[in-house]
């Protein structure tokens, strides 16, 4: 290329003529070129170990706003049952004397839930009839009901959740043991 100088023709431009020109033989020369390999490939090294770090933050970084809250979401599930529980165990005679206050307590259930869901977390609600999957669920006790295959849930106990894709909590289930199903 026309731009290119060579150290010949810089030394020729100083007025060094041959005294100031250093010369490499080729043993030098294969030692500078395996130490340039030698650089280019740590260089290359260094860039992908960037590049992976790079990928590994953003998943971390992308982890910790989807999971970071699972801990203070486990602590809430305790007040779910509580509200959940109260709402079933209510009797006609209680709804009528206190209205107001069960309204109260089912609206607070309600927003509970909106926020669970705002939040990426699903409620897992099996029923009876359903196949026990122990990737969901707690198997609380066994027992043979007549008319039921093995493996199938015949009672529900407690609902389950799961944060996006991790499971919190499993739901409590009796599982059938029949093996006359």
């Amino acid at each position: 290329m026309a731009d290119e100088v060579k150290i010949e023709d810089t030394a020729a431009m100083a007025g060094m003529h041959d005294e100031g020109v250093e010369y490499i033989d080729a043993e030098e020369l294969e030692k500078l070129r395996a130490e340039r390999d030698e650089l280019r490939d740590r260089f290359m090294r260094a860039l992908a170990d960037m590049e992976n770090s790079r990928k590994r933050a953003e998943r971390d970084r992308r982890e910790a706003e989807q999971y970071g809250g699972s801990k203070f979401a486990r602590d809430m599930l305790p007040v779910y049952d509580s509200l959940s529980r109260a709402m079933d165990h209510a009797t006609e005679e209680q709804k009528a004397v206190s209205g107001p206050l069960l309204e109260g307590v089912s609206l607070t259930l309600r927003e509970l839930q909106n926020v669970f869901t705002k939040h990426g977390i699903e409620i897992i609600r099996p029923a009876a009839g359903d196949v026990f999957d122990p990737k969901e669920h707690q198997a609380m006790f066994e027992a043979p009901l007549p008319g039921t295959k093995a493996g199938t849930i015949i009672e529900v106990m407690g609902v389950g959740f799961r944060l996006h894709d991790r499971l919190l909590r499993p739901a409590q289930v009796g599982v059938s043991s029949n093996t006359a199903g």
